[in-house]
């Protein structure tokens, strides 16, 4: 990307006397994988569209400790978030978006026992709540029509109930919305769940990833739509593993709205 994103810091908000609307917690995978680079781009891109005065934390944000605390590691973990906790309180912040359903989970419910409470939203419904206050827009564009199916993070869904913003924003970009066989309460791991995107596969005949592109592949997609870095990274592995990402391809939701309004 050629032109340069302006994203601010909390430092930089401190030392000018300002507060942001809203902290945007990047996340390891979004700082650091290339390809959730991507999700945390277009998400800037929508924030900025929509006038939201927001900061990250940048070199103060560190891992939440998701991956090791579901390794079993809760010293480390206990560790990573009194760290962070000790940061956003310095800060005195109030609302956490991010675009991880592992942080976004581990921010609003573990966090609170280890003194840390705030609002946190999943970008998702951050970008669906800027809809229904009339800051942002969103047009059909190029994703008009198209056969869109979402895949729901378990962290998201299954474990916090967040199953309609991501649905109604798709819906919101005049797509025909599929869904897989199973989804919602029904919905099915993509496979990197409970730190195992770290580890090698268990014992097993089928790799958790490619049974739920199968699922997917079922209801014929030109498009799945992802909610997680993590997701987003498998359903990819497991529409290369099928030969199709000629025909399918995998979206965050952040980027099919941004993509729909060419920022």
């Amino acid at each position: 990307m050629s032109e340069q994103l302006n994203v601010p810091t909390m430092a930089e908000f401190m030392a000018a006397g300002k507060k942001p609307e809203v902290l945007f917690w990047v996340g390891c995978a979004g700082s650091f994988d290339d390809r959730a680079k991507k999700i945390t781009k277009a998400f800037v891109k929508l924030l900025h569209r929509s006038k939201v005065e927001f900061a990250v934390l940048g070199t103060e944000e560190s891992c939440t400790g998701d991956p090791a605390k579901r390794a079993g590691n809760e010293f480390l973990f206990q560790m990573q978030a009194v760290t962070n906790i000790e940061v956003l309180n310095a800060y005195e912040i109030k609302k956490i978006v991010t675009a991880c359903p592992h942080c976004f989970n581990t921010i609003k419910n573990e966090y609170p026992g280890l003194g840390g409470s705030y609002e946190v939203m999943h970008h998702t419904q951050f970008l669906k709540s800027l809809l229904d206050e009339g800051r942002l827009t969103i047009e059909g564009g190029q994703f008009k029509g198209k056969r869109i199916t979402f895949h729901d993070p378990c962290y998201l869904g299954r474990g916090n109930g967040v199953y309609e913003a991501p649905r109604e924003l798709i819906r919101k970009l005049d797509a025909e919305l599929v869904e897989m066989k199973s989804c919602k309460s029904r919905g099915l791991c993509c496979g990197a769940g409970g730190a195992q995107m770290f580890k090698d596969a268990e014992p097993g005949d089928k790799e958790v990833n490619i049974a739920r592109t199968e699922q997917a592949i079922d209801v014929k997609p030109e498009i799945i739509a992802a909610g997680c870095p993590f997701c987003n990274t498998m359903m990819t592995d497991g529409v290369k593993n099928k030969e199709r990402e000629a025909d399918i391809a995998v979206m965050d939701i952040a980027e099919l709205i941004a993509n729909a309004q060419d920022l």
